[in-house]
């Protein structure tokens, strides 16, 4: 695998996304994947120092994470993984390789247990919006996206289901809590 292996599954998994994804994932849309994560990614990857191979397959697993979205909500980590696993070998990409991007592909499933420094900048780099100035926008666009699918809040539910997330949340990495400027926010808390 190399640098062109890694532009042909880029290339791939955004032509899925373009194409494929439901006009209903206000949340989880080609934005979130394109301008959000792999961003993310890159800038906590280069923070971090990784290789470049481990640069190489954090980028594939970046692109590929939510590509399960184009068959259904539900494990669609699962699902992206069998995608990345179906189509990277036809890019150069080995079994080992292969595997090492489904499990930093499975460092997003919530809740986040991430264990290599791939898998933590993937889980944080998933999540860098609730540090965003645009969280509210993101938000609401992922009440939206869960309404659309069956699952409505009442606006006391969603600010405490949101609060309780917000408060549990830990970034893994040194250069994400330094650019978020903290480790949790839950010492951000009012009494």
């Amino acid at each position: 695998m190399d640098g062109r292996s890694l532009e042909q599954a880029r290339q791939y998994a955004l032509q899925r996304l373009e194409r494929e994804l439901s006009p209903n994932l206000f949340y989880h849309g080609i934005a979130h994947t394109r301008d959000i994560v792999v961003p993310a990614a890159t800038l906590l990857a280069e923070k971090e120092k990784l290789n470049e191979e481990e640069f190489h397959l954090l980028l594939t697993a970046a692109w590929f994470h939510d590509l399960g979205f184009i068959k259904q909500p539900a494990y669609h980590e699962l699902i992206s993984t069998k995608i990345a696993a179906e189509a990277l070998p036809t890019f150069g990409y080995t079994d080992d390789q292969v595997e090492t991007i489904c499990w930093i592909i499975f460092a997003t499933v919530l809740p986040q247990s991430p264990v290599t420094l791939p898998q933590k900048i993937m889980a944080d780099a998933d999540l860098m919006v609730l540090g965003s100035d645009e969280f509210m926008v993101h938000n609401r666009n992922l009440r939206r996206e869960l309404s659309f699918f069956g699952k409505e809040y009442t606006d006391a539910e969603w600010l405490k289901v949101q609060l309780k997330f917000l408060e549990s949340h830990t970034y893994f990495t040194i250069s994400a809590r330094a650019l978020m400027g903290c480790g949790s926010i839950k010492k951000y808390r009012r009494p």
